[in-house]
């Protein structure tokens, strides 16, 4: 813990948070949560939590004003590059099969989420054909569109006020940042996500069941009670659980780390015009979504210069 402090807030001024401010275990229970047992911890000020739905509806209404359409239901069978007989001087046409349509459009920006590894894996192997299966090529597709899964479950604190004013996360877990609470915007408490490791080998994140396991509930008592004590048996029910796609798997050999995110790259990485990659787009996905949307920009640009 002593060394954890630092690391973070040394990691988090490299990424341009500059204002944290550490503070003891007494700083915390005395200013912040009175039933927080910690040696120490971080204060992030501008930390908050996101009406999520309100956010999207409002960019939906702006992307439209701008002459988007959103297509919902319309599953896409396949994504293929066209007239491409070299990876570097593809003319940028891609093909999307959808619901028995056809569009044809010059620039594809692939953040299907955990379908993000499918998708990708189409426009890999239509380049790879057309180039006479390079093995240069195979070894790229490889690093550029496998996805894996982990699943993470909630728990809601049932029958009791909620014991905190902010949200609270203990130190990161590989793969996660620990089974931390959350005050939502009703004033409820939840406890999650924890990180279940989905089969390596699974590839449909259609198949993985969203059920909470009750028996998880043990795990989450352990972990809580490292930081509200307080909390008593049977005050915690199962809630609901989500799948987070991952770049790496502890079962998986010569995949990156179990912590690795946020594989976004362009033309300069993968060679491919007018495709943007969007790979292990995980937590805090949704609330960077305006920082990933300029770094898109940027790299389909850069394709030009």
């Amino acid at each position: 813990m002593k060394k954890d402090i630092p690391r973070i807030l040394s990691h988090a001024k490299r990424n341009g948070v500059n204002d944290l401010l550490p503070l003891s275990g007494i700083d915390v229970r005395t200013n912040f949560e009175p039933e927080i047992s910690c040696y120490g911890a971080l204060y992030s000020p501008s930390t908050g939590i996101l009406d999520s739905h309100s956010y999207m509806v409002s960019l939906l209404a702006e992307a439209e004003e701008h002459g988007a359409t959103l297509a919902l239901n319309a599953n896409v069978e396949n994504i293929s590059v066209l007239n491409s007989r070299d990876i570097a001087t593809a003319d940028g046409r891609i093909s999307v099969h959808a619901d028995g349509i056809i569009l044809q459009c010059d620039n594809l920006i692939n953040c299907s989420g955990l379908y993000s590894g499918q998708t990708a894996s189409w426009i890999f192997d239509s380049v790879k054909e057309m180039n006479h299966n390079s093995s240069v090529f195979d070894k790229r597709k490889i690093q550029c569109s496998r996805q894996y899964f982990a699943k993470g479950n909630y728990f809601r604190l049932d029958g009791h006020k909620s014991p905190f004013e902010h949200l609270v996360y203990p130190i990161p877990e590989p793969g996660g940042l620990g089974i931390h609470a959350t005050v939502d915007l009703n004033g409820n408490t939840r406890f999650g996500p924890d990180v279940e490791w989905i089969d390596k080998d699974i590839q449909d994140p259609s198949t993985i069941s969203l059920t909470v396991d009750p028996a998880r509930a043990e795990l989450f008592y352990t972990e809580v009670k490292k930081y509200w004590p307080l909390i008593q048996d049977g005050a915690l029910v199962p809630d609901y659980s989500g799948v987070r796609p991952k770049r790496g798997h502890p079962d998986c050999l010569g995949s990156p780390s179990v912590s690795a995110d946020f594989h976004i790259e362009g033309f300069r990485e993968h060679g491919v015009k007018g495709f943007v990659n969007l790979l292990g787009i995980e937590s805090p996905g949704l609330t960077s979504s305006m920082a990933i949307a300029e770094m898109v920009v940027n790299l389909k640009q850069a394709q030009y210069l």
